[in-house]
């Protein structure tokens, strides 16, 4: 029995990076063995075991062949005579299929020599047999960007094969939002959507965010002009703003409506707010995204145009936009919604240090409004509908003085 520090350790360790998750492969036992020795195995398909002592995940060295049955579809086979490098060359990208022992690194792939010269390359032509990977390779693009990882030819032709091939179709909803999910928390979320564009998948995945490129928008206020180009930088700045992936969703489908729009209408989009709730609504049941990002998408994409214009708005208005974005129940959300609209703001070429003082404005008419006291509207007798009524009107009153303030 050997066993191995493999994967995700081991290029983390090298690279420097904090090691979240240590994952090991054991050689020369069996799951009986594993068993007496106290492991406690997870799944029957699988042979994984969690250590009694660390918690920690140990697997048993396999080979495993696709069949559509199985663990995610494949038929996995494990035995005391699969070698370590059988084991390793079912892995995804040589940067994921290096070892580590008391004597050091184990490479027999050139993990080594890829991480050195910063290329994601697949380990062999198993790579092919999961869809899923074509996903992970465009994330640890993300995750690498800032480093200067390329991904290399071979495996990029590789991906547009499997594109090509239908081989996205089978993907399961839960498996697609857990890759898209990861790469909206990672370095250079923008570059996931990049990089599934480049081997055609995004218009598998996501066929709305797909149709935004080479849509036009007006050059005196978008002098990048392309819709989707614009909806990345909007991402880039998103991910300089803020780490929660639930905003940099909504930056990214910001302007998705704007994919519908006739091309006699361009570049003009009128109404592509309306449109890109609807597109929204349906994305999220397609590809299983929780309540908590379709939520605050929904508000970005149909209220952004408003946001923009806050200073022009009427103290009425103003107030409309506070409830429909919740504000007064959760603070939180008007603080989330603000970033991502600071976010699209920002996203267009030569605007990416601009000021956006809109944010400040709606959140300082937001407190004012909150402020308005109603013990002496209830001390007046008002209840019910009459009582919303007057603190409508209370609140107007407020944000009209600070509107008043700023003129």
């Amino acid at each position: 029995m050997k066993v191995y520090l493999v994967g995700g350790a081991v290029r983390d360790e090298l690279l420097g990076y904090p090691i979240v998750d240590r994952d090991y492969v054991v050689t020369g036992s069996t799951v009986e063995q594993m068993m007496q020795l106290g492991y406690q195995q997870v799944g029957a398909d699988f042979p994984v075991f969690i250590h009694p002592e660390t918690k920690q995940e140990y697997a048993l060295a396999r080979t495993e062949r696709k069949s559509g049955q199985g663990y995610k579809g494949f038929e996995v086979f494990s035995s005391p005579q699969v070698t370590l490098e059988e084991d390793l060359k079912r892995r995804d990208l040589t940067i994921n299929a290096m070892a580590k022992d008391e004597n050091g690194i184990v490479d027999p792939y050139g993990g080594l020599a890829d991480l050195k010269n910063k290329i994601l390359r697949h380990v062999s032509p198993a790579f092919s047999e999961d869809p899923l990977r074509v996903l992970r390779v465009a994330r640890f693009a993300a995750r690498y960007k800032h480093l200067g990882f390329k991904i290399a030819p071979e495996t990029l032709s590789l991906m547009q094969e499997m594109v090509l091939a239908g081989e996205l179709s089978s993907l399961v909803a839960e498996r697609q939002w857990s890759e898209i999910s990861r790469a909206l928390g990672e370095q250079a979320p923008a570059y996931f959507f990049q990089v599934l564009r480049d081997c055609d998948a995004l218009a598998v995945i996501m066929p709305e965010l797909d149709k935004l490129f080479g849509v036009p928008q007006p050059e005196q206020h978008h002098p990048e002009i392309d819709s989707g180009v614009h909806t990345l930088l909007v991402l880039e700045q998103a991910a300089l703003l803020s780490k929660k992936p639930e905003i940099r969703f909504a930056a990214l489908l910001h302007d998705v409506g704007k994919g519908l729009t006739a091309k006699e209408f361009w570049p003009s989009h009128h109404g592509h707010e309306a449109k890109g709730v609807a597109l929204i609504k349906a994305m999220v049941k397609r590809i299983a995204v929780p309540n908590t990002y379709l939520d605050l998408a929904v508000k970005v994409a149909k209220y952004h145009g408003q946001c923009h214009r806050a200073f022009e708005l009427k103290a009425s208005t103003l107030l409309k936009l506070l409830m429909a974005i919740d504000a007064f129940r959760q603070s939180e959300k008007l603080a989330d919604f603000l970033l991502a609209c600071e976010a699209d703001a920002r996203g267009r070429r030569g605007f990416e240090n601009s000021q956006y003082p809109q944010a400040a404005y709606v959140n300082e008419a937001f407190l004012a409004a909150k402020a308005v006291a109603t013990k002496e509207l209830v001390e007046k007798g008002f209840q019910g509908a009459e009582m919303g009524k007057e603190i409508a009107k209370a609140r107007v009153s407020a944000i009209q003085l600070v509107k008043d303030a700023q003129r």
